[in-house]
């Protein structure tokens, strides 16, 4: 070593467990991030799931609105909204005779609006069903 250059200091045996401690302490908190993330996007993998929840960034809808918009059976579309909701992802409120459904968490809000921003038309309509005259086949 330099003489003018001061030796990096010593570290016992308690500041590598200070340092092991915070350690485990960060991969928890990571973690425990991390599963709720798994849950959140095995929640969302399904298309029709997606679809759902992209219809509902614009507010409220009903089960015959989904779908109208989805054109599957209402069946199918009760089916994947009560995961969404068992999941924590959908919330429901009466209307009268009907059920009306909304997004109930935010990071679910947040994935959908940003695979919106992304896949989805860029006049700002969230997920809108492309007209089939309009696509264009691309040959391999």
């Amino acid at each position: 070593m330099r003489p003018d250059v001061p030796a990096p200091p010593r570290l016992t045996i308690y500041s590598y467990i200070r340092i092991y401690a915070s350690m485990k302490l960060d991969i928890d908190a990571m973690n425990l991030a991390a599963d709720e993330a798994s849950d959140l996007l095995k929640s969302l993998a399904n298309r029709h799931r997606l679809l759902v929840l992209c219809q509902l960034l614009d507010g409220e809808r009903s089960v015959g609105e989904l779908v109208a918009f989805l054109q599957i059976r209402d069946s199918a579309v009760s089916q994947h909204l009560a995961l969404l909701r068992k999941d924590g992802l959908v919330t429901a409120r009466r209307e009268g005779q009907s059920i009306r459904y909304s997004i109930a968490s935010a990071p679910a809000r947040t994935v959908i609006s940003a695979l919106a921003g992304i896949y989805c038309s860029p006049e700002g309509a969230a997920c809108t069903v492309p007209d089939p005259s309009s696509t264009t086949e691309i040959s391999r």
